[in-house]
């Protein structure tokens, strides 16, 4: 029995993806697995012969058929927008069709060191032998500039701008200076780079003028209606429920639909009717974190329920996503409670199970 809590994309769609690799005619740029045509398909969903392909995002098709087009040239590609918007996602399924490799990935934090970046040393070696290959430790996207393949850079704005900046030879020349060595990797016909970031970290670490132009930028936005939020929540935590096992029912769509409502409205800071003005938390009350409180609810129904999901599962939860600051978050969702689920029809069980637990 499989044991990996969460597969890498290109393994877990890998019957997806050889159905489209088998079945696309279109041109492929050069190190490409698939055509772009086939690549946004495998996003988008569709059909490949026989078999049916399910949608990995859930919004406008030309935001991905931009982003693959990207790809597909000398650019970078930036994806930017809001916590929650699919960002990482969407990026590792761009490297899973485009390059059968998602996990040339480097993670930004701001203890992010130029080695992180561009490559590294061992020590030891580098001790007993002095500066050759072999000490040399390859940095992911070292290795994807050798291979051919894309490398993901996840939260560019929270590294520092200086090592920011040892982007911009890579992306600009594809080429990595090896100066210790007096040598160079030049990148492989199929490499290109990912990098996301997030509306929240605006005046962090910003990005160099230099920087900016080596990227096109893509804004992977909320979704844009109730229903598509709906789907996207309830394919996801389908998704996780089974990957979890967890027990119970799949969870009803009508309780996913008052929590995306609840998101949606606080989150634009009106009433989906626009008759009632509302104060918006702190939070960023993004699809990711519904997808979190329905998933709680759905272990609490199964291991300490019946198996169906019901309001008072998901109150705990609502308070916590909602909920980041104690006392001015907890303003807001109290008089959203009583201005609005108190008197919405069909919620009181949501309104009572909601006022336990605040």
């Amino acid at each position: 029995m499989n044991q990996v809590l969460r597969q890498h994309a290109e393994v877990q769609y890998a019957e997806e993806l050889a159905a489209l690799a088998k079945t696309d005619d279109k041109p492929r740029p050069p190190g490409w697995k698939l055509s772009p045509w086939a690549v946004t398909e495998y996003l988008m969903g569709g059909k490949a012969g026989k078999l049916e392909i399910t949608p990995k995002y859930i919004g406008n098709r030309r935001i991905i058929e931009i982003a693959v087009a990207t790809l597909a040239t000398d650019r970078a590609l930036l994806l930017y927008g809001v916590p929650g918007t699919a960002k990482s996602w969407v990026s590792e399924h761009l490297a899973a069709a485009i390059a059968g490799d998602s996990t040339l990935l480097i993670q930004g934090t701001a203890g992010t060191s130029e080695e992180a970046v561009r490559y590294g040393w061992n020590y030891a070696k580098l001790l007993a032998e002095g500066p050759s290959r072999a000490a040399l430790v390859e940095s992911p996207l070292m290795r994807a500039m050798q291979d051919g393949k894309i490398a993901r850079l996840e939260e560019l704005t929270r590294i520092p701008s200086d090592v920011q900046d040892t982007l911009i030879t890579i992306l600009s020349e594809k080429t990595l200076p090896i100066p210790e060595l007096s040598t160079e990797v030049q990148a492989v016909k199929g490499f290109n780079l990912i990098a996301t970031a997030n509306n929240k970290d605006r005046g962090v670490n910003e990005l160099s003028s230099a920087l900016k132009r080596r990227f096109n930028t893509v804004v992977l936005p909320t979704p844009d209606t109730l229903e598509e939020e709906v789907e996207i929540v309830s394919r996801r935590v389908e998704s996780l429920g089974k990957a979890l096992e967890l027990p119970g029912e799949k969870p009803a769509l009508e309780e996913i639909r008052r929590v995306v409502t609840i998101f949606r409205e606080l989150r634009d800071g009106v009433t989906a009717d626009g008759k009632t003005k509302l104060k918006s938390p702190s939070g960023t009350l993004s699809t990711a974190e519904a997808i979190s409180v329905v998933g709680q609810g759905m272990a609490l129904a199964g291991h300490f329920g019946d198996g169906s999901l019901k309001a008072a599962d998901i109150a705990s939860g609502l308070v916590g996503a909602i909920v980041k600051d104690p006392v001015q978050d907890k303003v807001v969702y109290l008089e959203y409670l009583e201005t609005v689920v108190k008197e919405r029809p069909g919620w009181k069980d949501l309104y009572r199970a909601c006022r336990e637990v605040v």
